[in-house]
C-alpha cells in the first residue's frame, strides 16, 4: 500500500513538473522570434548533406535555421546525451569528479582509440561509447527515468533491457529545439542540480577557446537500419554575446562517409560565419 501511494505521489509530481515546463517553453515561443535562412540551406547543400542548423542568439531571443519543421522533430540524441549522462552521473554519485578513472578491461573495442585507461573527461572527449555505457548501467534504469523527469530532458525510452543502448537505439527522441533548450538551462543553472555538478560539466565541456570565442559542446552521430544521423549541439561564447546550436543532418547518397564525424561542425561553424559571428 505504501509503495503504491509512493508511485502515485511520484507520478503525480513529475507529471505537474512536465505540465509545468510544456507552460513554461509554450509562454517562450509566443515571443520568441524566428528567422529563416536560406544561407544555412546552401551550406547543407555544398556538404551533400540534409536536415538543418539552429542557432540561437540569446541576447535578441531570436532563432536562425533554414527549416523549423526539422528542427522541431525529434531523433536519438546518439552521443549528445553524454552530456546528460554526465550530469546524472555525477549527481547520483556513480563518478566522482570529471578526473574518475575508467580502467580499460582488455578487451576489444570499436575504436583503438577506447582501447586505455581513461578519466572521465577524456571519456567525453573521446566519446567512448563503453564508458559511458557501464555509468549508465550503474545509474539504472530506475535512477535514469528519475532524472531524465527531473531534468525535462526530451522523450527518453528506458528500461532494464536497453539501459546501456536508450540513445542509440530504439524510440528515444529529443528535437534540436529541446537540445537548446535543455542546454540554455544548464548554461543559466536553470536544471536541479548541485552547482559543484554545473561547474564541472560547463567546464568539461568546452571543445575550444580562442582570444576570439570559447566555444563549447558535443557531437553524436546514430545509425539505425542503415539510416545515418549526426548532431552538433552546444553553445559559443564571444565578448558579451551568447548563442546556442544544434545541428542536426543526414547525409545525401552521393555523401562521402569518411567526411561525416568532421562535417556536422564545419557547417556549424559556417553557419556562424554567415550571421557575421565569426570571421
Amino acid at each position: 500500500m505504501r509503495i503504491s501511494c509512493f508511485l502515485l505521489c511520484f507520478t503525480l509530481f513529475y507529471a505537474c513538473n512536465n505540465s509545468e515546463r510544456k507552460e513554461q517553453v509554450a509562454d517562450k515561443e509566443a515571443t520568441t522570434q524566428y528567422l529563416h535562412q536560406a544561407a544555412f540551406q546552401q551550406i547543407l547543400d555544398s556538404a551533400q548533406v540534409k536536415g538543418a542548423i539552429l542557432i540561437y542568439d540569446a541576447k535578441k531571443d531570436l532563432y536562425y535555421s533554414n527549416d523549423f519543421d526539422w528542427v522541431k522533430q525529434g531523433r536519438l540524441p546518439a552521443s549528445t546525451f553524454k552530456i546528460t549522462n554526465s550530469i546524472i552521473a555525477l549527481e547520483t554519485g556513480v563518478v566522482e569528479n570529471d578526473s574518475t578513472l575508467f580502467e580499460w578491461n582488455g578487451e576489444l573495442r570499436a575504436l583503438s582509440v577506447w582501447e586505455q585507461d581513461m578519466i572521465f573527461r577524456d571519456a567525453f572527449h573521446r566519446s567512448c561509447v563503453p564508458c559511458y555505457q557501464e555509468i549508465a548501467r550503474a545509474i539504472g534504469a530506475a535512477r535514469m527515468n528519475e532524472y531524465l523527469q527531473k531534468l525535462s530532458y526530451g522523450n527518453m525510452v528506458v528500461d532494464f533491457s536497453n539501459i546501456d543502448l536508450f540513445w542509440l537505439q530504439g524510440n528515444s527522441r529529443i528535437s534540436p529545439m529541446e537540445q537548446i533548450d535543455f542546454l540554455q538551462r544548464l548554461y543559466e543553472k536553470q536544471l536541479p542540480i548541485s552547482d559543484r555538478t554545473s561547474a564541472i560539466m560547463k567546464k568539461m565541456i568546452v571543445m575550444e577557446e580562442t582570444d576570439d570565442y570559447k566555444l563549447s559542446g558535443k557531437t553524436g552521430w546514430a545509425i539505425r537500419d542503415g539510416h545515418n544521423n549526426g548532431w552538433f549541439v552546444g553553445y559559443l561564447e564571444k565578448e558579451e554575446q551568447l548563442y546556442f546550436f544544434a545541428t542536426n543532418v543526414d547525409p545525401q547518397e552521393t555523401f562521402n562517409m569518411d567526411f561525416f564525424p568532421r562535417i556536422r561542425s564545419e557547417v556549424t561553424m559556417k553557419a556562424f560565419e554567415e550571421l557575421g559571428i565569426l570571421e
